[in-house]
């Protein structure tokens, strides 16, 4: 596969509304397989790091994940690369791929991973029914705190040694009857979202297979603007905010070093 034929597959998975080039560098990489500019929209794929094509692909749709995440801000690089938005976009041109045949997902095909990933999933639901036992015992035990007059907090930080945080995810799981079969980790993202409907909705997305990424972009309450001027002026604002602080910082930190020179 050569560097014309990568992108006819990218575009072929999801048009870009800005041009990008592809540059197959010819050289292998102990650090990474790919790389993003944003500012020139080229994609690196160091071609020899691969022993196969579908590596290759796979390290190409990432790339362009980036080029598409990056279209959404107008090319002005974030405070950070790998986003819950990027991974979703990622997630979601890999789905597209393996649909058109683009890409094939060896985790559903190789029978090797087919059948450690049942075991794993057959888990799940054992550690969800665990977590929701203990978030109905958390529950009760902050009854009794209630009872005797004392600190629920300092009972988790001191008897039981469980964090507030952890401890909260648990009540909230089982106060809202999270679906065990979904494993800990999913039930305690769902067990955040406040609207009914929303968490439904999220609930449905893991039962499908999407990723903990997907969803948190799926349910986030403030969906990123895909208007360029509207993220650069969010972004502006982030960074005038982000100075201001630094600045006053800086500028005590100077006061301080002065009373010790006085001193």
């Amino acid at each position: 596969m050569n560097q014309d034929q990568t992108k006819e597959l990218l575009l072929g998975i999801e048009p870009s509304k800005t041009d990008f080039s592809i540059v197959f560098t010819g050289k292998k990489s102990s650090m990474v397989n790919g790389l993003y500019k944003p500012m020139t929209r080229e994609i690196l794929i160091h071609n020899k790091n691969f022993e196969n094509d579908g590596q290759l692909v796979y390290t190409a749709i990432h790339e362009y994940a980036h080029h598409l995440h990056c279209e959404k801000g107008a090319f002005v690089p974030g405070a950070r690369a790998h986003t819950n938005e990027f991974w979703s976009i990622f997630h979601d041109l890999l789905e597209k791929a393996e649909k058109q045949g683009s890409y094939t997902n060896n985790f559903a095909t190789d029978p090797d991973f087919v059948d450690m990933t049942k075991k794993i999933r057959a888990l799940l639901p054992e550690n969800g029914r665990l977590m929701l036992d203990f978030g109905k015992l958390v529950v009760e035990a902050e009854a009794l705190c209630r009872k005797h007059f004392v600190r629920f907090e300092d009972y988790l930080d001191r008897a039981i040694g469980v964090p507030r945080t952890s401890a909260g995810a648990a009540m909230k799981a089982f106060t809202l009857q999270v679906p065990a079969d979904l494993g800990w980790d999913a039930m305690k993202l769902v067990s955040g979202i406040k609207k009914p409907e929303t968490r439904a909705a999220a609930i449905d997305a893991f039962m499908a297979g999407k990723s903990p990424e997907s969803v948190k972009a799926m349910v986030k309450a403030e969906k990123p603007s895909d208007d360029p001027k509207f993220r650069l002026d969010k972004e502006r604002e982030r960074l005038e905010k982000t100075i201001h602080t630094l600045q006053e910082r800086l500028a005590m930190v100077e006061s301080e070093i002065s009373k010790l020179d006085e001193d």
